[in-house]
């Protein structure tokens, strides 16, 4: 699970640079021929983890319910970000892979409520949860560098 937690980390950390060096007006920019921009997909991956993880294994989660109401499954960007929202889930891209990872060591996760997720696999357990999360967080990953690719040309 070491090996899995780092994956997530180091995507993380590429999700910080990104918010760090990107423009507001571009993070929210959604370009023709998408859904969504690169703000609501890193924001996504921090609620969808700590759903997957800590939601379904019964487990008080570290992100509060606005901000999962926002970006979790099925929601689509509101074309809105204020600094504090941007700060909160900033500081909550590498704190949430550090304390889930600290919590699994400490068997926090006793539980979990089996999930199929949209891409038709089926959690049993966090283990699974685990590496869903690093699969979903890659995907997502790869939306983001196609969407900095579009807001970079839109630009131009």
């Amino acid at each position: 699970m070491e090996k899995l937690f780092n994956v997530i980390l180091q995507n993380r950390k590429s999700f910080y640079q990104i918010i760090s060096e990107t423009p507001k007006e571009q993070l929210l920019q959604i370009p023709e021929g998408f859904r969504n921009n690169i703000w609501w997909n890193i924001a996504h991956v921090v609620v969808t983890q700590q759903i997957l993880l800590y939601k379904f294994s019964g487990v008080s989660m570290k992100v509060d319910e606005e901000l999962v109401a926002k970006f979790k499954k099925g929601t689509v960007p509101d074309g809105t970000a204020d600094d504090e929202e941007i700060a909160k889930i900033t500081d909550l891209l590498l704190t949430t892979v550090e304390s889930a990872q600290k919590d699994y060591e400490n068997g926090v996760f006793k539980e979990y409520s089996e999930y199929t997720t949209s891409a038709k696999v089926t959690l049993s357990n966090v283990e699974d949860a685990i590496a869903f999360v690093a699969f979903h967080e890659g995907l997502h990953r790869g939306a983001v560098i196609a969407l900095q690719k579009m807001v970079v040309l839109k630009e131009a």
